[in-house]
């Protein structure tokens, strides 16, 4: 007993130390974001607040974050709904071998997560300048999605393969369609893992910049991600103001993740034993 608490001890130690390594970094922006550039140069270590928010108001408009950040917004949020409708269709036909080769199929996906998506951007900037999707958030946000499906219906099938089959059958039995089945009777089972899946795409798509620098030109079509880079490129003797964009883009993930954290670990806990 006395070993095993030890154990635990210790383990919430190390944990502790290499949360306070990860998270220094993070604090470090943030206090940076309200100095001026010459006391950031001098000391960068020091707690100062001597631009107050002046660095956030010059980074917010210079980059022009409310347009990108609703930009942001509509991409991510495309390419999420996108994924998790496609993605758990596919994963029901997958799990539970509706149709012939599905190992096949399963063994396609798992290849293409190999593969990078820079190999076909020419190919598709060719086909999106023909049709005039360029700068077309919905439009690109299908190309993000396509990265992304794989290891989505990778981990929606082990949630698929979770779900006992006779409660399908049962509901079969019933006069049930297959959109009914999916409706009222796996999607209810399924939130862990769809939440799951939504979060880690999520997170993807709004720190994603090859395909949208690609695709999104113009600066009013923009991502967060965009308007950071243009500014980190337009400011580069201005490190308060970088420090505070920074933080305007980084801030929504945070405040994000830590809402859904405790449905995050609970899918991918829930994932990991069923599947």
């Amino acid at each position: 007993m006395k070993d095993s608490k030890t154990t635990r001890v210790l383990i919430k130690i190390v944990l502790c130390l290499l949360a306070v390594i990860c998270a220094l970094p993070m604090l470090l922006v943030l206090i940076n974001s309200f100095k001026t550039h010459q006391d950031i140069v001098h000391n960068p270590l020091a707690i100062q607040f001597t631009a107050g928010l002046s660095n956030y108001v010059k980074a917010w408009t210079d980059g022009r974050f409310a347009q990108g950040l609703l930009n942001s917004v509509v991409y991510t949020g495309s390419t999420v709904l996108i994924v998790l409708v496609f993605a758990t269709l596919a994963a029901y036909v997958i799990a539970g071998r509706k149709v012939r080769g599905t190992s096949v199929v399963l063994s396609y996906f798992l290849i293409t997560m190999t593969m990078p998506v820079y190999l076909f951007l020419i190919p598709l900037y060719r086909v999106y300048a023909k049709m005039g999707w360029l700068g077309n958030h919905v439009a690109v946000s299908f190309i993000l999605a396509a990265c992304g499906l794989p290891l989505a219906i990778s981990l929606l099938r082990a949630f698929f393969m979770s779900i006992p089959k006779e409660l399908e059958e049962a509901a079969r039995i019933d006069g049930a369609g297959t959109m009914q089945v999916i409706r009222h009777i796996i999607l209810p089972l399924l939130s862990p893992g769809l939440v799951t899946v939504g979060i880690i795409t999520g997170l993807n798509s709004w720190n994603e910049f090859l395909v949208s620098s690609t695709f999104l030109t113009g600066q009013k079509n923009f991502t967060a991600m965009l308007s950071l880079m243009s500014l980190n490129g337009t400011n580069t003797s201005n490190h308060g103001t970088n420090m505070a964009a920074t933080v305007i883009i980084v801030a929504p993930i945070i405040i994000f993740f830590i809402l859904m954290q405790r449905r995050f670990i609970e899918g991918m806990v829930s994932g990991a034993v069923k599947g």
